[in-house]
């Protein structure tokens, strides 16, 4: 591990000043600011911006993102409660700048165009794959705003199941069935219009991440967590981490209906 320090801090020079503890504490999976820190450079954060933080969990990468760029943070999450969240706010002395939220990322209290940034870290996928979501989000950004997320990806499309690993089986129809490749991301947000990709591609440092979540998974008791367990059995680097970044353009982000089930 020691000599891996070096490494780890090149890819990520902001996030190692952060207590591992407290960042294994606040991640619900691999390290969360890892994965945050991966997609930061490519958006040009100006002091004061608006930023979403969708799905931000414990609110750590809101925590970073005010920390670091001095913006402002919308942390919403739909699991864990806005009270929770505020009051690790507080601990840090960030209540002017982040602001904790409970809602639905399906049904989000906004105005149009509020947003400069909107950034999902681990959690996309839950409700992203939907061919409609991109444009209800968009709606929240404004024209040549960012949106960027970083997520867990296969390195080649799943499509039937005869294709799905032997060391997927078991938990494929439970918790995999919604991954994707980069190329089926790309797609499904090219052709909608609404955002010029500017990047997508693997993390550069997956190789970090993926060892690491393996690392924690056996090291802090986190046996039920089946990405973690797939990640182990994964001798083949069939699964990997991603980012993708959009730029709005001015198109219209047209719906004729998107309401929650």
């Amino acid at each position: 591990m020691d000599s891996a320090q070096p490494q780890i801090r090149h890819h990520f020079p902001r996030s190692t000043q952060y207590d591992p503890k407290w960042v294994r504490e606040h991640s619900m999976g691999e390290n969360v600011l890892f994965n945050l820190e991966s997609i930061t450079p490519l958006i040009p954060f100006k002091k004061g911006m608006r930023v979403l933080d969708l799905g931000c969990g414990k609110a750590a990468s809101s925590i970073f993102l005010a920390k670091e760029f001095d913006v402002q943070v919308w942390a919403v999450d739909e699991a864990i409660s806005a009270t929770a969240n505020y009051e690790r706010v507080l601990e840090v002395q960030l209540d002017n700048r982040i602001f904790p939220l409970q809602a639905d990322a399906r049904s989000l209290p906004f105005p149009e165009e509020f947003f400069d940034v909107v950034l999902v870290i681990d959690s996309y996928t839950y409700f992203g794959t939907d061919d409609k979501y991109l444009p209800y989000i968009c709606r929240f950004l404004k024209p040549e705003g960012y949106i960027g997320i970083v997520d867990v990806c296969f390195t080649e499309e799943i499509e039937t199941l005869d294709q799905v690993p032997d060391f997927l089986r078991e938990d494929y129809q439970n918790y995999w069935y919604y991954i994707h490749s980069v190329p089926w991301w790309r797609k499904l947000w090219e052709k909608t219009g609404l955002v010029e990709v500017t990047v997508a591609e693997l993390l550069p440092a997956a190789q970090i991440i993926r060892e690491q979540y393996v690392r924690d998974f056996e090291e802090h008791g986190q046996k039920k967590d089946p990405f973690a367990r797939a990640l182990k059995k994964d001798t083949h680097q069939k699964i990997s981490f991603f980012r993708l970044v959009g730029q709005r353009t001015q198109k219209d982000a047209y719906l004729q209906s998107y309401k929650k089930a």
